[in-house]
């Protein structure tokens, strides 16, 4: 049915569109000095890489009109100041394009060098390992599907799993050790169904209609960026119109969104969306067993309180369900996922405020924002609801309260200088209720608690450029601590220097390098883990912050304004890592599945390292095609132990160890306001731990977890064949005098890959779906292995889009 009506509007789009079809494309926006918020004028200001140009007024404003919709770039050059291009821009006659522009002051006399502005663009404080994500390539890569997390896995060393989950796993480390942020206010999460104490899930909450630009750091971390050990992910949002207002629906597969933005009175601009997922209809027909339904909601209001003082509000929160479809238990697969799956409830959200003050030579920001995640999930033994055969029943919260302030200062000599601190109250509560086989005895986790305490940090940094912007330094450092425990309440103790460097040996050919030290607090399940008298396991064991050192360098060439070509190669060892009691393995391995993560009897002895090289080709226009390409060669191993708990010398591979992971996307504008575009990935496999079958096969283990037990005494020694995948998308888009429709078709794994799974471990059952026990040994179930064919499928994709 829904296809029917998008081939029906698209047919009558294609007979209305031949007559009425104009550019009325409107882009309007402020220029102005970034250090202190004055206006910029008579800037000579230009659609990028045309002859369309115009000039800011005495307030700095600036207006285009009667623009083609599409994607663009403003060019500003003004006498004292940088040249700058700006992000992406996306162009339709129905929304007017609102930008604010940030100019440096030129630190080298006019006449001293002749700056070559160019797309691409770094910082000085990260010359390496930072990837700037434009809005075309947010809403236009292929299987993607408008989804931020899914957009960043096309980027070198951020690798992807076959599950179709979005965790965030860059250059070998886990899920866990990234952070967030949105607008400079720091989101602990950014997935609905979210894995509690790591970063991953199916789907992402931000919504990419907000997105103006994504900045994704691998290494290099500035120095008021924490709490990450392998990367910084700062979302960059759009100003809402300060005109009219302007709505947008959006249908696709799995959802529909409703946008708004426009003036709430002359100094303030609103924009609010919310989305709710149909997932769970769709999911029933098809008899799977499980019904999930999510629902987010997005918001930011900006007021420029006068020329030096400005607020802006944001906040970001989601609901998620997913319940059990017990009608489809026909085959054996659906039997084993409605086995071990849980009943799941989670919601989540972010609130923050952000006001900066200007003065005449540096700018101070405030930062003040409150984030909350509810988890309840439970599972009956069964899926029989009755007290006695409960195995899983789990209520946790987790709250920060944060405040930051920073001061950015750039001096007449040309030094930019970045100081802060910041507090952060935290709380943490936990119910639950869990059977488990650890080793060979049944064990049952009962225990209630609440944990609250608070963290503070300091940061500065300093850089400048020298003889004439050929070279360019960086040096910072941060340090971070908190009052849960003796081992990580001294600032001292977690102290993180870095520096970077950037030498340009040719105008096109630069030098890069960083080096640093990075800490991270371990998740507040790990924190607040409990035997059940109310005593905190892991403090008792001296956990402490995790902390890696990293070692970036490598060489840019830019060999015209619309082409990028880098390679970088990087080094990162890791020290002080939870390390399992139970498993014996590092907590690094885990966190990319559904659930939780962390909370687990650990001790913080584990140490391993990360290595590899990264080849990056980005291309505006080869051939017509927007187009990037990337290569990573990655390995990821821990450090052995010995049975007294002694480090060895030896090293396993990581649970993501995939040691080659390519991607190439590439994107092209067509007559007629159509598009196409494809992406193909390969990732190599990932190694995986053998299923101990006689420890699965009893009674007790089995009725306590519903799943199978791994035999962690063969950690990772077997691999996955490789995983690749083809995705295309096609669009097409039509612009009448006051609306507009775009129309996508979006197909993920067009060649229908099987990607390589472990095989399943089950217990036979009789005609009546009870567990056979083994007439031979009563403790044990009958057991037969369930041979998996792969996961994957042809997934296409019907999206509508009106804005108007």
């Amino acid at each position: 049915m829904k296809l029917k009506l998008i081939l029906l509007v698209l047919l009558l789009s294609i007979s209305y569109s031949a007559y009425n079809q104009n550019y009325n494309g409107t882009i309007e926006g402020r220029i102005f000095n970034s250090k202190n918020n004055e206006p910029v004028p008579f800037a000579n200001v230009v659609i990028f890489q045309t002859n369309i140009g115009s000039a800011s007024n005495f307030d700095g404003e600036f207006k285009f009109t009667g623009i083609k919709p599409g994607f663009v770039r403003i060019q500003v050059s003004a006498v004292g100041y940088e040249t700058y291009v700006s992000p992406e821009l996306m162009v339709s006659n129905a929304r007017t394009v609102n930008i604010e522009i940030p100019l440096v002051e030129a630190n080298i006399k006019l006449e001293e060098v002749v700056v070559k502005p160019s797309a691409f663009r770094k910082t000085e404080e990260s010359p390496v390992s930072l990837r700037i994500i434009g809005v075309q390539e947010i809403e236009k890569i292929p299987g993607a599907n408008r989804d931020i997390s899914k957009v960043i896995q096309s980027f070198p060393g951020v690798a992807s799993t076959p599950a179709q989950r979005n965790d965030v796993i860059v250059r070998g480390g886990g899920p866990s050790e990234n952070s967030f942020f949105l607008d400079d206010v720091e989101i602990p999460n950014i997935n609905h169904f979210a894995t509690q104490g790591a970063s991953g899930g199916p789907v992402g909450i931000i919504n990419v209609d907000f997105i103006r630009e994504v900045n994704l750091y691998s290494g290099a971390f500035p120095a008021n960026r924490g709490d990450a050990l392998s990367s910084v992910i700062e979302f960059k949002q759009k100003d809402g119109n300060s005109e009219k207002l302007e709505v947008q629906a959006s249908l696709g597969s799995s959802e529909v969104a409703l946008t708004l933005d426009g003036p709430i009175g002359d100094k303030t601009s609103f924009i609010f969306s919310a989305r709710r997922s149909y997932l769970q209809l769709l999911f029933s027909v098809l008899e799977l067993p499980f019904l999930p339904t999510f629902n987010d909601t997005q918001f930011k209001v900006k007021t420029r309180l006068n020329k030096k003082n400005e607020l802006s509000l944001i906040g970001l929160g989601a609901y998620d369900i997913s319940e059990l479809n017990l009608e489809a238990n026909e085959s054996e697969l659906q039997q084993y996922i409605l086995g071990f799956l849980p009943v799941n409830e989670q919601y989540t959200y972010t609130l923050g405020a952000v006001f900066k003050h200007y003065r005449e030579k540096s700018y101070g920001t405030w930062v003040l924002s409150r984030s909350y995640l509810n988890n309840y999930s439970f599972k009956y033994q069964n899926n029989i609801e009755v007290d006695s055969l409960l195995t899983f029943d789990y209520l946790s919260s987790e709250a920060e309260n944060k405040f930051r302030y920073e001061n950015t200062t750039r001096t007449d000599n040309g030094f930019k200088i970045n100081v802060g601190a910041g507090l952060e109250y935290a709380q943490y509560t936990n119910e639950t209720f869990r059977k488990d086989f650890i080793g060979t005895t049944p064990v049952t986790t009962d225990y209630d608690i609440e944990l609250d305490f608070w963290k503070w940090s300091i940061f500065g940094q300093v850089s400048r450029d020298f003889f004439q912007k050929q070279l360019i330094l960086s040096l910072g450092f941060r340090s971070d601590a908190n009052n849960y425990s003796s081992s990580m309440s001294d600032l001292l103790d977690q102290f993180s220097p870095r520096f970077s460097a950037s030498y340009k040996f040719l105008p096109a050919i630069s030098f890069n390098f960083n080096t640093g030290r990075y800490y991270q607090l371990p998740a507040y399940t790990t924190l607040g883990f409990s035997d059940g008298t109310g005593d905190f396991i892991n403090k008792e064991n001296g956990l402490k912050y995790i902390s890696v050192d990293h070692l970036v360098a490598g060489f840019e060439y830019l060999p015209t304004d619309q082409s990028f070509l880098s390679i970088e190669g990087f080094y990162k060892y890791y020290r002080d890592y939870p390390f399992s009691i139970s498993d014996s393995i590092a907590l690094a391995n885990k966190g990319a599945d559904f659930g939780t993560f962390g909370d687990e009897e650990v001790l913080s002895i584990a140490e391993g390292r990360s290595y590899g090289a990264e080849l990056l080709a980005r291309y505006k226009d080869l051939l017509g095609f927007n187009m990037v390409m990337s290569y990573t060669l990655v390995r990821s191993e821990f450090k052995e132990f010995d049975d007294n708990l002694n480090l060895t010398s030896n090293y396993i591979v990581s649970s993501w160890d995939n040691v080659h992971i390519f991607n190439i996307t590439a994107t092209r504008d067509l007559k007629k306001n159509w598009q196409f575009g494809f992406k193909w990935r390969f990732v190599g496999g990932a190694p995986f731990t053998p299923i101990d079958k006689n420890k699965t096969s009893l009674i007790e283990a089995w009725d306590a977890r519903g799943q199978e037990f791994l035999d962690f005494s063969q950690f990772n020694s077997k691999r996955l064949r490789s995983f690749h995948q083809l995705d295309i998308r096609i669009d097409k888009q039509y612009f009448y005098e006051k609306w507009s429709l775009m129309l996508y078709l979006d197909i993920q794994n067009l060649y229908n890959f099987k990607s390589e799974e472990p095989e399943i471990y089950n217990p036979q059952r009789d005609a009546n779906g009870n567990n056979i026990v083994d007439p031979q040994d009563p403790t044990r179930y009958l057991m037969k292995t369930i041979e998996n064919d792969g996961s994957g499928t042809i997934l296409p994709t019907l999206g509508i889009i009106v804005q108007f």
